[in-house]
């Protein structure tokens, strides 16, 4: 069998590293081999890229922490090799993006079975950190956890099913102090009750808790010392270079007892640190609070048989029952110190304790640890649990949210729907846009036709702003500030267009006559603007808000001239800019870009033009062939565009072109009744959930709002009306779709076997 493992890894100094060299060769010497080149390969994740270490010959890839491109290299790698299983060591700290989002591009696009080690879960995630263990969960075909207290959090907080979780205790090493103790003989340590505590050193390691301590220990053992094995954790040593350390010593003088105190500044293989421990009398664990779901140090220590006194976070308090060990409260060092003093009184106490742990670390050391991911991986190697692959062959209709008007109301005063928001908090000094409201009018329509009731009292309120930012010419104002103020005299094309569309969407779908009447006051006070738009979006909008007034009054023929008209400058400029390898209407793609066959195919619908059709549909597939991947639509990212014969911008995607895309394959449905535009619907409208380039939701289930876009390190948290409407047009032309089409109802909406049909 061969493994590859994605970790950080030595030389690197970092308990992870250990951890996963300690793990592979467990599992290697398991499976009969002692040269772990034999059965694994190792990508290694670097913490940036002027990071060069000498890595052996087993580690076959390297991972630049902030490089998202590296990720799927990765995974690439992997599903080329002769790889069985891939085992995955997940810490936040380790992986790029916001809160390490990284990894869930590799584990995505990685095609073999996975087992994914959690070393910390969160009790209190953040709802980026939920997401990212819950979707580690989802991909996984095992998560292991190596405290029993993380199996509760799992199942409670993070919904992960019970039986895909394994409890694997962390590993010790399979060795023993030699009688002759080199450590012993150290000149520092001759003489001296040792106190020690290893590891990378950091403030939450609560160390100073110890040193604070020494005055009363000392007072009773003066030879006691304390020692600190370990490095300056690297981050903080490259943000505040040794200021901790220099802390503690500054304590320890300030208390006397800076003779009791040692720092020995490396960070020391197994082998070496064996001795260590069994040259301590005490080990001690001080850490600052409990949200410790599992210490590596804690085990080394256990497995080696030393007595341990520590603050009962939660891996202490499970490892340390039974008398192997003994806990005071976390920064209490009179607690501590009595403690101490008791058991150096008393080396019956303390060697009962040291035999206890000593009796219970056998099972931890690294040879039985490795049995039991063995037993695991080969389960999962001959019994890969399929439904959970990313690469679905159904639709799961369990991972469309409930439809939720919530967030648009909080959106909505009496004035209109307001543009911007800080996370999800309504941003009024931002004021209001016509772009916003015309959206939110087309939504409330179609959220009213669907059954939602509580869209009919939004609507008058976006239709009131369009009145109130309609120009006695008929143009329309764009930009209004909180106050009232109109902010500019004339908006853009774009925002006519969207005004223009909403309203014709009115005209066709009101919900009662005084309605559609305004809708048509408002509509006909702006066409005399229609034959002087220039720019293809402006225009592209209002043909489609055309097309809806033409569904209404079919026999307007002065309109009907209209939209031949527009459609004429729309495929002009197809013909103008196409080439060989390039079926568009300009030399680039900047934003919204699938308004543009949108429109000509609402065109096709009403005038049964054929060469609009061709048009139409030559320009989605060119639009699909740089877009749409095996595995997720990838839009035209905003940071940079994309230009003829330049490199497609991945970054900055924007929810309004996945609006556009939905938007357009239901209209190619509607048209074509083929059913692969009705697949592409969905596949699209995932985006928002989670099926795009970072594998992150742009949806937040609580707020019930639409996050910014997608941005190199993760998501624009904020949620304004923009990304919101995008995501709820899109989720209820999904519902009418596959309603109106298929005779489906919502509640929740069944889609998977519509799409077996």
């Amino acid at each position: 069998m061969k493994l590859t493992y994605v970790s950080t890894y030595p030389p690197r100094e970092c308990g992870l590293a250990t951890f996963n060299k300690s793990l592979i060769n467990a599992i290697s010497v398991n499976l009969g081999e002692n040269d772990p080149c034999r059965t694994c390969n190792v990508i290694a994740i670097n913490e940036d890229s002027s990071d060069q270490y000498e890595y052996p010959e087993e580690v076959k890839f390297v991972v630049r922490q902030q490089h998202h491109e590296d990720y799927r290299e990765a995974a690439d790698f992997i599903n080329v090799s002769d790889t069985d299983a891939c085992i995955l060591q997940h810490e936040f700290g380790i992986f790029g993006g916001d809160s390490g989002l990284y990894v869930l591009s590799f584990i995505n696009q990685m095609e073999k079975p996975l087992v994914s080690i959690l070393h910390t879960v969160l009790e209190k995630p953040s709802q980026q950190q939920k997401i990212i263990i819950q979707n580690i969960a989802k991909r996984s075909d095992k998560i292991v956890v190596m405290g029993k207290i993380a199996i509760n959090f799992l199942t409670k907080i993070y919904n992960v099913p019970i039986e895909k979780i394994s409890y694997i205790e962390h590993g010790a090493p399979d060795l023993e102090a030699p009688q002759v103790n080199p450590v012993k003989d150290n000149p520092l340590f001759k003489g001296r009750k040792i106190l020690l505590t290893f590891g990378l050193i950091s403030r939450n390691k609560g160390l100073e808790t110890v040193v604070r301590a020494l005055p009363e220990i000392v007072a009773q053992h003066p030879d006691v010392l304390y020692v600190i094995l370990g490095t300056t954790h690297p981050g903080i040593l490259k943000n505040s270079g040794e200021e901790y350390r220099e802390h503690l010593i500054e304590i320890a003088e300030q208390l006397n007892v800076q003779n009791n105190l040692a720092f020995i500044k490396r960070f020391v293989p197994e082998e070496e640190l064996i001795n260590y421990l069994a040259a301590a009398d005490i080990y001690i664990t001080p850490y600052l609070n409990e949200a410790q779901i599992t210490s590596g140090t804690l085990s080394y220590a256990v497995g080696a048989g030393a007595a341990v006194v520590s603050t009962p976070y939660w891996h202490a308090k499970e490892l340390l029952t039974s008398e192997r060990g003994r806990l005071f409260n976390f920064k209490d060092e009179n607690g501590l110190a009595s403690i101490v003093n008791e058991l150096l009184e008393s080396p019956e106490k303390l060697q009962a304790i040291k035999d206890n742990a000593y009796e219970y670390g056998i099972k931890l050391r690294w040879p039985a640890i490795g049995r039991n991911y063995l037993r695991l991986i080969k389960k999962v190697v001959e019994n890969p649990d399929m439904s959970e692959r990313i690469f679905r062959q159904l639709i799961d209709s369990e991972i469309m949210p409930e439809f939720s008007l919530d967030y648009a109301k909080l959106l909505t005063d009496r004035t209109g729907i307001v543009q911007h928001a800080k996370f999800g908090i309504p941003n009024w000094k931002e004021g209001y846009c016509v772009d916003d409201n015309a959206r939110a009018l087309v939504m409330a329509i179609m959220a009213s036709e669907l059954g939602y009731k509580d869209a009919d009292m939004l609507m008058p309120t976006y239709m009131s702003f369009l009145h109130f930012m309609q120009n006695d010419a008929g143009n329309f104002r764009n930009f209004l500030s909180y106050d009232g103020k109109y902010l500019d005299k004339t908006g853009s094309e774009d925002a006519f267009g969207r005004a223009v569309w909403s309203l014709g969407y009115l005209i066709k779908n009101a919900p009662n006559n005084a309605y559609s009447k305004f809708g048509e006051e408002l509509f006909h006070k702006a066409v005399p603007h229609f034959a002087t738009l220039e720019y293809l979006r402006g225009i592209s909008n209002t043909i489609i808000g055309i097309t809806w007034y033409l569904k209404a009054y079919p026999s307007d023929n002065s309109m009907h001239q209209l939209l031949n008209s527009m459609t004429a400058k729309l495929t002009a400029a197809y013909r103008t800019s196409e080439g060989e390898n390039w079926q568009w209407f300009e030399n680039y793609l900047t934003y919204d870009n699938a308004i543009l066959p949108l429109a000509l195919l609402h065109s096709a619908e009403i005038t049964g033009d054929k060469k609009v059709s061709e048009i139409a549909f030559s320009s989605i597939d060119f639009l699909e062939q740089l877009t749409v991947t095996e595995r997720y639509w990838n839009p035209v990212g905003n940071d940079g565009w994309y230009f003829r014969d330049g490199k497609m911008p991945l970054h900055d995607q924007q929810a309004i072109e996945t609006m556009g895309m939905v938007l357009m394959y239901a209209q190619a449905y509607k048209i074509t009744r083929d059913p692969k535009y009705l697949k592409k619907v969905f596949s699209i409208y995932l985006w928002f959930l989670g099926e795009n380039s970072l594998c992150v939701p742009l949806y937040d289930s609580e707020t019930k709002g639409c996050s910014d876009g997608l941005q190199v390190t993760g998501i624009n948290h904020n949620q304004g009306a923009e990304s919101t409407l995008a995501y709820l047009i899109s989720h209820l032309t999904v519902l009418e779709t596959f309603k109106t089409n298929l005779n489906f109802v919502h509640n929740p909406p069944v889609l998977e076997n519509a799409l077996l049909k």
